[in-house]
């Protein structure tokens, strides 16, 4: 869908052509234009269509589950059991009761007790429920006797089981008697609980009305902020019809709507915006309607489709993670983004030729007029602002570049984890479970760790092994050694060892890397190779390898990729590294700023927020990705703008004066509205959302104003004319055009020559002293 365009004369201007493209912006919008009628009904039966994928479809796509792809120690663990021992039934969830007053061996402990453990064998999923007046179960009491935990097992896991396991467990909850359940099907239904929770409140209920409003202020028409908004709606409506579809072929993790529908409403209003502006500056030079949304589609669009590329290339990156919740999350945005710019080529020009200029119609008073005059003039605010850097732009590139150092330096202490039940909320089922298991019981109990040994049992190594790892496990603080047991099948040993400590830690983590790089290596020598350790916290302890590895990956893909993409669209190389250097340091001062508020708890408890050992493994990769994507929007629609004023005039200085002034408003309202999308995110229960919504919302923050306002501005003004420069050796590369000319028209005619405009905004000479 981008123009290609052979390379520009050698004044550096690019040389401009028709579109001559058959699929390219202009033709499409010529196309729905003509039919905007017959375009809009189309999509109306696409809503339609992705309205009943939703209803049927959705519900059966999604999972809660997550895994890794590329089958690590853990799952190889976790398969020999599987294959070698299939009727091993680990402890699926635990039931912590307690008497205050009461001890176990008291009647009436006992007999709530066996009430409890008979309505819970009733109940279907429920294989196998152990209580201590089971015989060989004395080990299920605390050690003060006033307290019993209760291992359930299940056959399956049909729909409804644990909700009903949980409802038996409150009904047991009471006449002096506390009832606790806590393991990983009441923490997976507590995530889910929170997740739409917070999807419902924070998106919905905080995010949407808010973008809203924002909105109306940017837009200043009542009018004129639908159309974005109804953009976005379609956007999402299409993605999650799309993903129901997909679903079918392979499940996808539930976070997946969180990020369609806030990427949604990101991308399908910052791009709405961006042409809605645009629209209204060429009918503010006299333009027909349907002549200013083809000059649109040529120059605001091509941005659109630039932007939406750049954003969709970050979030594939995703998707080359092991990591299935990440693929879902990279999933949704490049489905949403795509969906995005295809609302942008076809359905938003058919709309915007039926409103006409109804577009301005419901002003906001007093500031609707203001915004509608100013559509594409310079804010003389920003424009003072700008020809301040521009005046002294070592100050400027200094002081900002500093200022973004000393927020990402913390980043250096950025550890990644998993918050695990530890992270919830304390109201939550499963919180208030793994509460109750820790006072009267070792932490651990429900996540043990699993020691496969890959061979005989009977086999002189095997025992020698584990009488030696018995004897070095005995002075590790971490694990429970007397406790540990021993399963056996013809071909396997499996060896279950508890924790001491809260398995999400890090201490956990730590203790996972012991045991596989010191105490098995010792114990077993030569056959070492052939045991594996496995387990909850094992698997754990995998994911997060995974994402610390993949992201210097995921980071350097991003990186190259943009580089080839804006080295395309602006023929230069200064642009596009530029680009990367600016992007970096917002993205790590971002990194920086999370460390110290949820890793340090430096002003947690005022923002509402929780502070955790270590950052959920998933959210520094995600976090570049969506940064990179978002930021590559407002530095394509800035520097579309400055290339175009700089191909008319060739003055360097006045170009990017004149885009910094007149798109400034623009992108800093496009920033707030995703800024506050991402805030309904952070007002969440969830530690994990509570982080990449502040993180991108502070980040997003940092990029609309140090960077775009005083970074850039700064290093293009030192780099002058060096900042369209392209070695020779490149001058075969096509051109990207993202903005054509500003009257450039579809027809295979080309136009008629217009004479020089004498209204264009004069710029005052910038008193600085012109670079070599």
């Amino acid at each position: 869908m981008l123009m290609l365009s052979p390379k520009g004369p050698a004044s550096g201007g690019p040389e401009r052509t028709s579109s001559g493209s058959r699929f390219g912006p202009g033709r499409l919008a010529e196309f729905a234009t003509r039919r905007p009628r017959r375009v809009l009904a189309v999509w109306g039966v696409i809503v339609l269509v992705s309205l009943g994928l939703i209803g049927t479809l959705l519900g059966s796509a999604l999972t809660s589950d997550a895994g890794l792809t590329n089958h690590p120690e853990s799952y190889a663990a976790q398969d020999l059991i599987d294959a070698r021992m299939p009727n091993r039934n680990p402890v699926d969830e635990v039931i912590v009761v307690r008497s205050e007053r009461l001890v176990v061996s008291d009647p009436a402990f006992a007999t709530r007790v066996r009430a409890l453990v008979n309505e819970a064998r009733g109940e279907t999923g429920v294989e196998r429920i152990t209580s201590y007046l089971d015989r060989g179960g004395e080990n299920l009491v605390s050690a003060d006797r006033h307290a019993t935990v209760l291992p359930v097992v299940f056959d399956g896991m049909e729909d409804g089981a644990i909700a009903d396991l949980i409802s038996v467990v409150e009904r047991a909850d009471g006449g002096g008697f506390a009832a606790n359940i806590t393991g990983g099907h009441t923490l997976d239904r507590d995530f889910e609980t929170l997740s739409e929770s917070d999807l419902n409140k924070g998106e919905l209920q905080f995010g949407l009305p808010a973008a809203l409003l924002v909105l109306l202020l940017v837009v200043g028409t009542l009018a004129g902020a639908m159309v974005p908004m109804l953009m976005a709606i379609i956007s999402i409506v299409v993605a999650l019809g799309i993903t129901a579809a997909i679903g079918q072929v392979f499940k996808v993790n539930l976070f997946i709507i969180n990020m369609i529908v806030a990427m949604g409403l990101a991308l399908g209003i910052d791009y709405s915006l961006f042409i809605v502006s645009r629209l209204r500056e060429e009918r503010h030079r006299d333009s027909s309607t349907h002549q200013a949304i083809l000059t649109v589609a040529n120059t605001a669009t091509r941005a659109v489709i630039c932007s939406g590329t750049a954003f969709a290339l970050a979030m594939i990156a995703m998707l080359l993670v092991p990591d299935t919740t990440l693929r879902s999350l990279g999933l949704g945005a490049v489905v949403v983004g795509l969906v995005s710019i295809v609302v942008a080529l076809t359905f938003h020009p058919a709309l915007l030729m039926v409103l006409g200029d109804r577009i301005d119609r419901l002003k906001v008073p007093w500031l609707g007029r203001r915004v509608a005059a100013s559509a594409g003039e310079e804010g003389p605010l920003w424009r003072r602002a700008v020809l301040a850097v521009m005046r002294r732009p070592v100050l400027s590139l200094t002081t900002t570049t500093v200022l973004l150092l000393a927020l990402a330096f913390p980043m250096l202490d950025l550890r990644m984890g998993d918050g695990g039940t530890s992270a919830l909320p304390n109201t939550t089922v499963a919180k208030q479970g793994l509460i109750a298991l820790e006072r009267d019981f070792p932490s651990g109990a429900t996540d043990p760790v699993n020691i496969v040994v890959d061979g005989s049992p009977n086999a002189a190594a095997t025992q020698q092994g584990l009488t030696r790892l018995r004897a070095r496990l005995a002075d590790d603080r971490d694990f429970a050694a007397p406790a540990l047991s021993v399963q056996n099948a013809p071909r396997l040993v499996v060896a279950t060892l508890p924790l001491t400590v809260e398995p999400s830690s890090e201490r956990a983590s730590a203790a996972i890397d012991r045991l596989r790089e010191d105490s098995i290596p010792r114990a077993f020598g030569a056959t070492a190779n052939r045991v594996s350790v496995g387990g909850t916290t094992a698997e754990a302890r995998d994911s997060f390898a995974v994402s610390a590895g993949w992201l210097p990956i995921v980071i350097a893909f991003v990186l190259t990729l943009s580089f080839v993409l804006l080295t395309l669209a602006f023929r230069s190389i200064a642009i596009p590294l530029t680009a990367i250097a600016v992007n970096l340091l917002s993205v790590g001062a971002a990194y920086g700023i999370l460390v110290l508020v949820f890793q340090k708890g430096i002003g947690a408890e005022f923002l509402g927020f929780t502070q955790v050992e270590r950052i959920d493994a998933w959210v520094p990769i995600f976090l570049f990705s969506v940064l990179f994507g978002l930021s590559m929007d407002y530095q394509v629609f800035l520097l579309s703008r400055i290339r175009e004023r700089w191909s008319a005039t060739a003055d360097t200085t006045g170009a990017v004066v004149h885009g910094v002034a007149s798109t400034a408003r623009l992108i800093t309202g496009a920033a707030a509205i995703i800024i506050v999308v991402f805030s309904g995110f952070a007002t969440g229960q969830l530690v994990a959302f509570q982080e990449m919504g502040f993180g991108i919302a502070v980040a997003l923050a940092l990029d609309a104003t140090l960077v775009r306002l005083l970074l850039i501005p700064a290093a293009m003004r030192l780099l002058g004319e060096r900042n369209w420069y392209l070695p020779r050796w490149l001058a075969w590369l096509p051109e990207v055009q993202v903005e054509g000319p500003p009257h450039e028209t579809p027809h295979d005619d080309p136009p008629s020559p217009e004479p020089p405009r004498d209204d264009a905004p004069k710029l005052p000479p910038v008193a600085v002293p012109v670079q070599p």
